[in-house]
């Protein structure tokens, strides 16, 4: 993850029983920080596949030069509140770019971007949390350390911690050293700290793809069930076209630093991967995905 909020310190309160729902310590979080905001104006065409009409993300011709070289010519895209969005393409079509000026890690060379209507300006952005690849843990803090660090400070810190290690299935291993730990398992923490810190947009850039065949299934399960619990906006960037196809409600094509390529997906969950039309939806976004070039 990126970014740290909140430190080790603070009172506690009681613990309660970790079987609390931990969609309604989000929504006391969430309460607690809300902002007022402004009313996006619509720029673009209505977001396909939105679960709700308002865009809780939006990219206003965004673009981004290395050494002025493009690597991102001028993007835009709306994200909806709960919405899933993945994003495939091969190697070094600007799917990572996008995703790290969504996250505020790179300043773009052009256009904009906005949360609930207003830019975020410089900086990480606040209302988002980025999983990468590698689950950057750090190896001298315990498991329950790991996740309270991006844990907003409160009285009740350690049991939101808590409850969101035992939503990911690591409730017993709370004072293990990530080091003990899977690649799976360590993924799992990282993704209890993005749970914990109540981020209204999570970013995955590859967070599965170091993983083995079952631990890779093991855990788009688990990503989206705690999606339907949560409903949290979502950004993923992957090279596994079935992958995006099971856990996104809009898939998009990225080659070349262009988006050239969108499709709703408009199937009951859990998807049914051997279903028809699962597999037409899937060969359809590869097919796209291999003409490019």
């Amino acid at each position: 993850m990126t970014r740290c909020e909140g430190g080790l310190s603070g009172r506690n309160g009681p613990a309660e029983k970790l079987s609390a729902s931990i969609a309604t310590l989000f929504t006391r979080l969430r309460d607690m920080s809300a902002t007022s905001t402004t009313p996006f104006r619509e720029t673009a065409p209505e977001t396909v596949g939105s679960p709700t009409r308002t865009p809780m993300l939006a990219v206003e011709n965004v673009s981004k030069n290395f050494a002025g070289n493009p690597a991102l010519h001028p993007v835009s895209l709306q994200i909806g509140r709960g919405e899933v969005v993945a994003i495939v393409g091969r190697s070094g079509s600007g799917k990572s770019t996008l995703l790290r000026l969504i996250a505020g890690l790179e300043a773009s060379t052009g256009g904009r971007i906005l949360v609930d209507g207003e830019p975020f300006g410089e900086g990480i952005n606040p209302r988002a949390r980025l999983m990468f690849q590698d689950a950057a843990l750090l190896p001298w803090l315990s498991v329950l350390d790991n996740v309270l660090l991006a844990t907003p400070r409160g009285p009740d810190r350690r049991q939101v911690a808590r409850a969101a290690l035992a939503h990911v299935g690591l409730a017993a291993r709370e004072r293990e050293w990530p080091l003990v730990l899977s690649g799976g398992q360590r993924q799992r923490v990282a993704l209890a700290r993005a749970l914990a810190s109540a981020a209204e947009l999570v970013l995955f850039d590859e967070p599965l793809g170091a993983l083995d065949a079952l631990t890779r299934l093991e855990m788009q399960n688990l990503i989206e069930r705690l999606w339907l619990e949560s409903r949290f906006s979502a950004v993923l960037v992957t090279h596994d076209v079935e992958e995006a196809v099971a856990l996104a409600d809009r898939v998009l094509v990225m080659e070349g630093g262009h988006l050239t390529f969108e499709t709703a997906i408009d199937l009951e969950r859990p998807r049914a991967r051997s279903h028809f039309a699962f597999i037409e939806l899937k060969e359809r976004v590869l097919s796209q995905v291999m003409q490019s070039r």
